[in-house]
């Protein structure tokens, strides 16, 4: 038979288990959203200087051809208003037509590299 000292004991050690799984399942959670933070960081970094290097690229073509343009009109300033009205124009249809579908999209991105 068990005696009282032996079932005190056993439910201390079980009380201790039950502390220490609690304790380990804690950290456990902590460090998985810090990989879960640290990844979306990193991605979102990572997009960020492909996005910062795609537009310097955008600008000096830009410029480039709103120089062209004015050197072949005659007139420079006329060529950085054609270049100005296509982007006013790609603006406008930004703006309309594909603006909820661009945050679809940097919103699903977010969320299933956070679940992932």
């Amino acid at each position: 038979m068990k005696t009282m000292e032996d079932l005190e004991n056993q439910i201390e050690m079980l009380f201790d288990r039950a502390v220490d799984y609690t304790k380990t399942s804690i950290e456990l959670t902590k460090l998985k959203a810090i990989d879960k933070s640290a990844d979306l960081l990193a991605s979102l970094i990572s997009k960020a200087i492909i996005g910062v290097v795609f537009f310097f690229l955008l600008l000096f073509a830009s410029l480039g051809l709103a120089l062209w343009l004015g050197d072949s009109l005659g007139k420079p300033y006329l060529g950085f208003l054609i270049v100005a009205a296509f982007y006013g124009i790609i603006a406008l249809f930004v703006r309309l037509v594909v603006n909820k579908w661009i945050k679809n999209l940097i919103c699903g991105y977010i969320i299933k590299n956070a679940l992932n």
